[in-house]
């Protein structure tokens, strides 16, 4: 398997474990994550751009680093809940509120975030010499 597609397979797990989590956060009313607000378009923004750039900008530069940005960010999330960094936010009390799929959700997302931002940073500097394989028909 290639670093291009272990990437892609990557990001777009952390994608997914990345709404688990926003999900979660609506579900448990997180820091008003549930009212009406530009927050929640933010995160939805954020995850679309970092889409783009793993769809559209497959094995280029800017894809690479769009995909850094957004494994970076995702890895932050993942390390915060993990070591209790992120404030009175610890993976233990919340698994008590909301189950264990929270505790699945952001354990998968610290593992394909942090292999997505090994991964990108891999293409981003140690570049494929071969052409780009298109994706799609």
């Amino acid at each position: 398997m290639s670093i291009a597609s272990a990437y892609f397979r990557t990001s777009m797990l952390a994608i997914l474990f990345m709404t688990f989590h926003y999900a979660d956060d609506v579900l448990r009313k997180s820091s008003g994550m549930d009212k009406p607000g530009f927050s929640g378009i933010i995160a939805v923004l954020i995850l679309v751009v970092w889409l783009y750039g793993i769809l559209l900008l497959p094995e280029r530069r800017s894809g690479y680093i769009i995909g850094l940005l957004g494994s970076l960010m995702a890895s932050f999330i993942a390390f915060g809940h993990l070591t209790g960094i992120a404030g009175d936010v610890f993976i233990g009390e919340i698994a008590d509120s909301t189950g264990a799929f929270f505790v699945w959700a952001v354990i998968g997302l610290g593992v394909t975030a942090f292999s997505s931002l090994v991964f990108s940073a891999y293409g981003l500097f140690f570049p494929s010499k071969e052409k780009p394989v298109a994706r799609g028909g």
